[in-house]
């Protein structure tokens, strides 16, 4: 008799083939895109495939596009694996960089210890810090006043922007560039793991954090009560789980990695080190991380996959515009395309499962229902 194929390689194996199939789709759509619109989609992809993986700097790029969103990408699916649909990775990852700024600041103002890698730990702990305040309002606002988390995270994501663009401006400038805020001092900046790239270590923490999650969630009890609680509240409830501790912990187990995303971009990305007018440096990066979440099936191990495939996507979109003269804004057009697309799979799974978990929820309440009459008659 044959062996048969383990379930979790089946459903890998299902969901790599969904993934290649959603990017075959968006690469013929962005083509004939580029194609009606009077450029050569051929030129084009090939200078985004030289400009992402085809050599040493250019996969150098794709790693570090990928180092943020890989951490942002573990904010929402930890969210999704304890029943949460949280979308607070972007304002979670603008504190993050305010703390490493703040960081730079006390250093440019005389406490020259911090322009040292103490510096560098004590950016990344008060990042992970403020961030985890800023998920933790949304928790509390989700488990005491029943607050649904999109709203909170949403109307979070615009207070923090409008709090780190006041401290731009009015605090934490630079007096020779107003411009940005002050720069992370030399010594307290990540290494570079590669001399003349935007790739630092960065990547390090943001692998890091990936695996501990994984371990997190699939090796350790904790882990083990979250999914639980995701997957049917009253029945990890009957069990003796605290559905609402899981949700706190979903919640700051996904800024600390928001976090470190934003401090991380601030500390090892050259030549600004530093949060730029308007958070350009730092704006949807958050919101990035949903897609790679979704194409990397909520899975941390996915994630890393899906965060180097959109890595690329970023990085060879500069080679179209500059070798293949294709303009911006259609370059934008083919890179949403192939993202849609790429995510459509892992939306389909998500919209699945609410329909479940709410088909659940009302049979649950069925279920009650006579017994509360019974008790109400008697």
């Amino acid at each position: 008799m044959a062996a048969r194929t383990p379930v979790w390689l089946r459903d890998a194996l299902m969901r790599l083939g969904e993934t290649a199939i959603a990017l075959a789709a968006g690469i013929v759509v962005g083509a004939a895109i580029m194609w009606l619109s009077g450029y050569d989609p051929w030129e084009a992809y090939r200078y985004l495939l030289e400009s992402s993986v085809l050599d040493s700097y250019s996969l150098t790029m794709t790693l570090s596009f990928a180092a943020p969103i890989m951490l942002t990408g573990i904010t929402f699916a930890v969210g999704v694996r304890a029943g949460l649909f949280n979308i607070g990775a972007e304002g979670q990852l603008y504190m993050g960089a305010l703390g490493a700024v703040l960081v730079a600041y006390a250093a440019h103002r005389g406490l020259g210890f911090l322009d040292s890698p103490l510096g560098t730990v004590a950016a990344l702990l008060l990042g992970a810090g403020l961030a985890s305040l800023w998920g933790l309002a949304a928790a509390l606002l989700k488990v005491r006043r029943g607050v649904h988390e999109v709203v909170s995270t949403i109307m979070l994501n615009w207070i923090a922007f409008w709090l780190a663009e006041y401290m731009r401006v009015y605090v934490v400038y630079d007096p020779h560039d107003p411009s940005k805020t002050v720069q992370v001092p030399p010594g307290a900046r990540l290494p570079l793991l590669a001399s003349g790239t935007e790739l630092s270590a960065s990547l390090l923490i943001s692998l890091g954090f990936t695996v501990f999650t994984y371990v997190l969630l699939w090796h350790m009890v904790y882990g083990y009560e979250l999914r639980a609680a995701g997957l049917n509240p009253h029945a990890a409830s009957y069990g003796g789980i605290s559905v609402e501790r899981m949700m706190v912990l979903a919640f700051l187990v996904g800024a600390v990695a928001a976090g470190l995303a934003g401090a991380g971009e601030v500390l090892g990305r050259p030549p600004h080190y530093a949060i730029t007018t308007g958070l350009s440096n730092l704006a949807g990066l958050g919101f990035d991380g949903i897609t790679v979440a979704l194409i990397g099936a909520n899975h941390p191990l996915g994630i890393i996959g899906a965060s180097v495939l959109v890595g690329a996507l970023k990085a060879g979109a500069k080679g179209m515009q500059i070798y293949a003269h294709v303009p911006l804004e259609m370059v934008r057009i083919v890179e949403g395309v192939i993202i849609i697309a790429l995510a459509v799979p892992g939306t389909l799974r998500l919209i699945s499962e609410y329909r479940r978990r709410r088909l659940q929820l009302a049979r649950v309440e069925q279920a009650k229902t006579p017994g509360e009459g019974a008790g109400s008659h008697a």
